[in-house]
C-alpha cells in the first residue's frame, strides 16, 4: 500500500499541470453546461421571421415606442419584452406590475399553463386564464399601438406572449420539483469536490514551481546566457522576478477558477437563478467583449508585425555591413575603422525609431486619451532634460568622429589620468591607476584638452616620451650631467631603444641649471610606473656620481651646511644597458 501511494502521489506530480489544467477547463465550461437558456420575450417564429424584415432603429423610432424597452421578468429571466404600454400607463408601473402578477400565476398550482389564452375583444387582443367552468379571467392586454413597436400585427404580438408566458410558468415550476433540488445539491457536491481537489493540486504544482527557482540557479544562469543578458541583471534578481511572478500567476488563476465557480453554483439551485444568470452574463459581455477587441485589432497587430519583421531585417543587413567596415572586409575612403560600431549604434537607434514612429498608428489605442496623456509626460520630461541631454550626445557624436581617443587609450581628461572604459554618448568613463572610476558628461570632455598617450603608438608607430626635469649646479659640467641622465634612461627596462633619449638645457637659473630629460616609453600602459622608475634611477646615478640636485629652497637655506647628497647605495648600482 505504501508503494502503490506513492506511485499515485508521483504520477499526479508528474502529471500535475495537465490535471490542473483539465480540472480548469471543467469548472470553466460546466458555466456553459448549467446556463438555462432564458426566455425570451420574441421567441415566436412568427415574430423573428418579422424581424428579419424590420430594422431595429425603424420599429423603437415610432412615436410612442420607448427607445429603452422594459422587460417582465420571472425568477430573473427575461420573460416578455415592453415597448408600450397599454393605454395611459406608465411603462415602468406597467411592468412592475405585470411581474407581481406572473409571479403569482407562476405559483399558483391550480393554474396550468394550457388555461393561459388569447381572446380578442377589438380593439384589443387580451391575454387571460380560460377556467374549466369556461370563464375568462383577463390578465394583460394588447393593442395595435404597442404591436406596431415590433412591426407585428396584434394578433401575432400576442401569441408570442401567450406562448413565453407558458413557458415561463412550466420552467419555474419544473425548478422547484424535489428532483431539481436533488439533482442541483448532488451536481453541487461533485463540482465542489472537484473544485477542492483543483486547489490541492494546484498548490502542489505551485509550491513544486517555487522549490524549483529557488533550487535551480544554474538553469536562470543558462537561460541568461543564451539571451545574452547575463551581464545585464544577476540571479538572485531573475530568482525574485520568477517568484513574483509565479505568485501573480498562481493566484490571478485561482481568483478566477473562484469567480467562475460562484455563477456554477448559484445556477445549480432556483432561487439564485437569477444572479447566476447575471453573473454569466457580465462573464459573457467581458470575454466576448476582449475576443472583439482581439478580432478588431488582428489587422493592426499585422501590421505591426511586417513593420517590426522590416525594421528588423534592415537593423540587422546595416549591422552586418558596418561590421564588415570593422573588420576592413569593406573600405570606404576618408571612414575609419573605429567609425563602424558608433556609427552602427546610431543606425540601429534611427532606424528603430523610424519602424515605432510607423507602427504607432497601428498600436491599439494610440489615439485614446491614455495615449495622448503618456506623450504629454515623456514631452514634459524631455523638455526639462532636453538641453543638458542634447549637449552630451551632441559632444559624445563630435568625440567619436574626431578620433580623440578610443576604447582601452591612456589618456589624461581634466586633469585625470586613466585608462578610458567606456566612450558612451553622455559620459566617458576613465579608469585611474587606483581602479577608481571617474565618469566625465561629454560636455566637459569635448571643452578640455585632452592627452592622448596611445595615439602615438596606434596611429604613427612611434612611441610615446615622457619628461623630467633635474637642477644642477653650475659647478658641474653639463657634459656630465647628459651623460648620468641618459645613463639612468637606458637602465630602465621601461625606456625602449627604438629611440635614443636625449637631454635639453631649458634654463639657465640664477644658482642652477634646469636639464630635462626625454625617454621614449616602450608601452604607455606603464607610463606612471616607468616614470617612477626614471625618477628612482636619477637619483642613484647622481648619487654614485656624488652630484647633488639641487632646487632654490636649498641655496636660501644652506648657509654653509653639508650637501645633501646621499651615500652611494651598496646594492648593485644600475648600469646603462649595453
Amino acid at each position: 500500500m505504501p508503494e502503490l501511494a506513492r506511485r499515485s502521489r508521483d504520477r499526479i506530480h508528474r502529471h500535475g499541470p495537465v490535471l490542473s489544467l483539465c480540472l480548469a477547463l471543467a469548472l470553466t465550461f460546466g458555466i456553459l453546461l448549467t446556463t438555462q437558456t432564458p426566455v425570451g420575450a420574441l421567441g415566436s417564429d412568427a415574430l423573428a421571421a418579422t424581424a428579419k424584415d424590420a430594422a431595429p432603429a425603424e420599429v423603437t423610432g415610432k412615436p410612442g415606442c420607448a427607445a429603452k424597452p422594459g422587460f417582465i421578468t420571472l425568477d430573473g429571466q427575461k420573460v416578455l419584452e415592453i415597448r408600450r404600454a397599454p393605454g395611459a400607463q406608465k411603462l415602468d408601473a406597467y411592468v412592475r406590475r405585470a411581474e407581481g402578477r406572473l409571479l403569482q400565476l407562476a405559483k399558483d398550482l391550480a393554474v396550468q399553463p394550457s388555461q393561459l389564452v388569447v381572446q380578442e375583444e377589438p380593439p384589443f387582443s387580451v391575454i387571460g386564464i380560460l377556467e374549466q367552468d369556461g370563464h375568462f379571467a383577463p390578465e394583460m392586454a394588447v393593442d395595435d399601438r404597442e404591436a406596431s413597436c415590433f412591426g407585428l400585427s396584434r394578433q401575432q404580438l400576442a401569441n408570442s406572449y401567450r406562448d413565453n408566458l407558458r413557458t415561463a410558468i412550466s420552467a419555474f415550476r419544473d425548478r422547484r420539483t424535489l428532483s431539481t433540488w436533488l439533482t442541483g445539491t448532488a451536481l453541487a457536491a461533485l463540482v465542489l469536490g472537484i473544485y477542492v481537489l483543483w486547489l490541492r493540486v494546484q498548490g502542489n504544482i505551485n509550491q513544486r514551481l517555487r522549490r524549483r527557482i529557488a533550487e535551480r540557479p544554474r538553469f536562470i544562469l543558462q537561460r541568461l546566457s543564451r539571451l545574452g543578458l547575463s551581464g545585464f541583471v544577476e540571479v538572485d534578481q531573475v530568482r525574485r522576478l520568477m517568484q513574483r511572478l509565479r505568485q501573480v500567476i498562481h493566484w490571478s488563476v485561482l481568483i478566477l477558477i473562484s469567480y467562475l465557480l460562484i455563477p456554477l453554483l448559484l445556477g445549480l439551485f432556483p432561487p439564485t437563478q437569477g444572479i447566476a444568470a447575471g453573473l454569466r452574463s457580465q462573464i459573457r459581455d467581458l470575454v466576448m467583449g476582449f475576443l472583439n477587441g482581439v478580432v478588431q485589432a488582428i489587422p493592426n497587430l499585422l501590421s505591426i508585425l511586417v513593420i517590426l519583421a522590416i525594421t528588423i531585417l534592415v537593423i540587422r543587413a546595416s549591422n552586418a555591413w558596418f561590421q564588415a567596415l570593422d573588420r576592413g572586409r569593406v573600405r570606404i575612403p576618408g571612414f575609419y575603422q573605429e567609425w563602424a560600431l558608433p556609427t552602427a549604434r546610431l543606425a540601429a537607434i534611427l532606424l528603430t525609431l523610424v519602424g515605432l514612429a510607423a507602427a504607432f498608428p497601428y498600436i491599439p489605442g494610440s489615439g485614446s486619451k491614455v495615449f495622448q496623456g503618456a506623450g504629454l509626460f515623456v514631452g514634459v520630461l524631455a523638455a526639462f532634460g532636453s538641453s543638458a541631454i542634447a549637449t552630451n550626445v551632441i559632444s559624445g557624436l563630435m568625440l567619436i568622429y574626431t578620433r580623440a581617443f578610443r576604447e582601452g587609450d591612456r589618456v589624461e581628461i581634466n586633469g585625470v589620468l586613466g585608462v578610458v572604459q567606456d566612450r558612451a554618448l553622455l559620459v566617458t568613463r576613465l579608469q585611474t591607476p587606483r581602479n577608481e572610476l571617474v565618469s566625465i558628461p561629454n560636455a566637459t570632455v569635448i571643452g578640455a584638452s585632452v592627452v592622448n598617450y596611445s595615439f602615438s603608438r596606434r596611429e604613427i608607430q612611434q612611441p610615446v616620451a615622457l619628461a623630467t626635469t633635474i637642477t644642477i649646479g653650475y659647478d658641474v659640467p653639463w657634459r656630465q650631467v647628459h651623460e648620468l641622465m641618459l645613463g639612468a634612461a637606458r637602465s630602465v627596462a621601461g625606456i625602449t631603444d627604438e629611440i635614443e633619449p636625449f637631454v635639453l638645457q631649458t634654463s639657465l637659473n640664477d644658482f642652477h641649471i634646469s636639464y630635462e630629460l626625454n625617454a621614449f616609453v616602450r608601452d604607455a600602459g606603464t607610463y606612471r610606473q616607468t616614470l617612477s622608475e626614471v625618477l628612482a634611477a636619477l637619483q642613484d646615478q647622481f648619487a654614485r656620481a656624488n652630484v647633488e640636485i639641487l632646487s632654490p629652497g636649498y641655496h636660501a637655506i644652506r648657509n654653509g651646511n653639508a650637501s645633501t647628497v646621499p651615500a652611494a647605495p651598496n646594492d648593485g648600482a644600475r648600469e646603462p644597458k649595453g
